[in-house]
Formats: structure tokens, sequence, C-alpha cells
């Protein structure tokens, strides 16, 4: 379980396909804290950790990504080089700053837009239509890890939907947000509330 408050940004040293995949991480952790079977959430994608080195503030660990989360998370995300935004899981009596984030991707997205306004940053985002009932203005949603709150939302006329997104500068620039632009894809998960609520409603309606 984590909150989707970011606390690193890792980069991916290397990408090796064995069984599954095995990707090294760097990040700025200490390896002393990291534990062998500890989750990490990578922008939003829940990992196990198998591997971990380094030192404090260069460390690194390796998860093994199965070709099931390669598919369904955005495209490129494991490629050597790229950035993730790295959480650890939530522990018992830790401040919830976010909202309540499971790590399970539901569906990559499309940025629409990214515009700067006022020196925070308005970002538009296409989400799919399996997506869409689930996504309502003012509510929380997890764009590649960060929690963040839906400032309003346009029906598409394809069943998708499209959402708007403000951004301040602190978190624009502390995740990988800051290197948004229009046709970048990002991984979405719903809020777990809304998901419980939906299934609510189908069942009451077919009573």
């Amino acid at each position: 379980m984590f909150t989707g408050i970011v606390t690193a940004i890792g980069t991916v040293e290397s990408s090796e396909e064995l069984s599954d995949l095995r990707v090294r991480v760097a990040c700025p952790y200490d390896p002393a804290g990291i534990a062998i079977g500890a989750s990490i959430a990578c922008s939003g994608a829940c990992m196990t950790v198998v591997e971990r080195g380094g030192e404090a503030g260069n460390a690194w660990f390796a998860v093994d990504v199965s070709l099931e989360s390669v598919s369904k998370t955005a495209a490129g995300m494991w490629d050597t080089g790229g950035k993730l935004n790295l959480e650890a899981a939530l522990k018992l009596g830790d401040e919830l700053g976010g909202h309540i984030v499971t790590g399970h991707v539901d569906a990559v997205g499309e940025v629409e837009s990214a515009v700067e306004v006022g020196g925070s940053h308005t970002v538009k985002i296409r989400a799919p239509k399996d997506l869409a009932p689930y996504i309502a203005s003012k509510g929380s949603i997890t764009v590649d890890g960060v929690s963040l709150t839906v400032n309003g939302v346009t029906d598409n006329d394809d069943g998708s939907c499209t959402f708007a997104l403000n951004i301040i500068p602190h978190t624009w620039d502390v995740t990988t947000l800051g290197r948004l632009t229009g046709g970048s894809q990002v991984n979405l998960e719903i809020d777990v509330l809304a998901r419980y609520l939906k299934r609510m409603q189908g069942l009451a309606a077919a009573n």
C-alpha cells in the first residue's frame, strides 16, 4: 500500500531480459533501509526488491518485471536511462499525505497538453473508456505514482475522457511529471474508493 507521495526519482541503470525483465534502478536511498522482498512503487507500479546494494545516497535496487507488467505500463518506462518516481511501501503509523494507492496500474493514459499557467502547470490527460466512469472532478487519481486531484473532466465521443490536473511547481520539479509533453504516456491508477462505489452502484442497479 502507498500514498502517492514520491520520495525520490530513480534512474534505470540496466534492463536485462531473463525469464522476466531484471531492472536495476539507481536511487538516493540508504541500501540498509531497503529489505529484500520489500515493495517499492516505480512510477505507480508496485515492484518487489530482489537485490540491492551501493551506499547511502548512492544506492541501487533490482526488481523483476513480468511481461504482463511491461505490457500494462507506459511504453519505454523500463528502458535504460529512464526516470522513475519512487515510493517505499506505507508503514503502519505513517502519515497518509496523498490518498490510498495500491500500486496496480489500471491503464496507460496519453498527455494531450502540458501548459504553464502562473508558475503551475495545467496538464490534460486522455484516459481510456474503461477508466472514464471512475474519474470525477475533485476526486483523486495517481499519475506515474503521484497522488493528484482532478480539476475537471470532459467526456469524449468515443467513451474515453480527458481530465485536467493543476500541478504545482514543487511537484513539477521533484517528480518525473516535469518531463511531460503532449503525446507522453503515463501510468494511471484510479481511486480505490471510486472502484468500490462503481461496483456497489452496478449491484444496486441489477437488483
